[in-house]
């Protein structure tokens, strides 16, 4: 798959609900994923230790009353989105938050992504 291909293909997964389908299908073996500084998985290294972040993130949610995920925005490897969410949380309530998400491709797999957003 080429850079767009993916792009296209983890949007639909993701308005899908379907995050770690998305790991599973779209993220090479050594992916690096940065969050912002300071956050507790400011870094996490490998698909396997990426798709336990996203699923104690799903177990951390007690209910989603809306989100969203914009079209991709194509440039030569990369790509971002942006992700919009409310939810209310186990731990700490109710809510909304809004994120710039920014992809590498290599080899027809994501390599790398960054999240961006207020903490």
């Amino acid at each position: 798959m080429n850079t767009q291909e993916v792009a296209d293909k983890l949007v639909q997964l993701c308005r899908e609900g379907k995050h770690a389908e998305a790991i599973d299908e779209l993220y090479a073996d050594n992916v690096v994923s940065k969050e912002p500084k300071g956050s507790p998985m400011e870094l996490t290294e490998g698909k396997e230790a990426v798709k336990n972040k996203t699923i104690r993130w799903e177990e951390s949610v007690e209910e989603i009353h809306s989100a969203s995920c914009s079209d991709p925005i194509v440039a030569d490897n990369h790509f971002a989105i942006v992700m919009d969410i409310d939810a209310t949380y186990k731990k700490h309530g109710r809510m909304a938050m809004s994120e710039i998400c920014v992809y590498r491709v290599a080899d027809g797999k994501i390599i790398a992504d960054e999240f961006f957003y207020n903490m």
